[in-house]
């Protein structure tokens, strides 16, 4: 019985490893958009590599970025009303005159990020890591979504 219990184990083990759903990934032709024309509007880049990325301007209201490493983009000017940021890595991002309003944060990686003059109504920074951002000019005090 007890090598019956064992297998059982293992097997259920491999199954719940091996037939685990794979994550979400980007949409290749909207990051080719995005990279092309700054412009991707309630698009799928969640999980995107936008690492260093000069997003400047960019227009990426509602947008998944949901996991999407942007440790060290350029992202001034940028609009992402509404986004979702939700585990994103902006490590070292440059937010500056940056709309996030209504824009999930929760979890996101904002360590040694520089926040200036950016707008964050609404916004959800549940989780958020801030260590080291250097902030001016934000409103991140209060409110933060449901």
């Amino acid at each position: 019985m007890r090598i019956q219990s064992l297998a059982a184990v293992a097997l259920l083990s491999a199954i719940s490893l091996g037939a685990s759903v794979p994550a979400k990934a980007a949409n290749p032709a909207h990051v080719q958009r995005l990279l092309k024309t700054g412009e991707c509007l309630k698009c799928d880049l969640s999980g995107a590599n936008l690492k260093g990325a000069h997003l400047i301007g960019a227009d990426l209201r509602n947008a998944n970025l949901k996991g999407a490493n942007l440790q060290n983009a350029n992202l001034e000017g940028a609009d992402l009303t509404g986004a979702n940021l939700q585990s994103a890595n902006l490590k070292q991002a440059f937010v500056n005159s940056t709309t996030l309003n209504n824009a999930n944060l929760s979890n996101a990686n904002l360590s040694n990020a520089t926040l200036y003059s950016a707008e964050l109504e609404g916004a959800t920074l549940i989780g958020a890591n801030l260590n080291g951002t250097d902030v001016f000019n934000t409103n991140i005090g209060v409110g933060g979504g449901e």
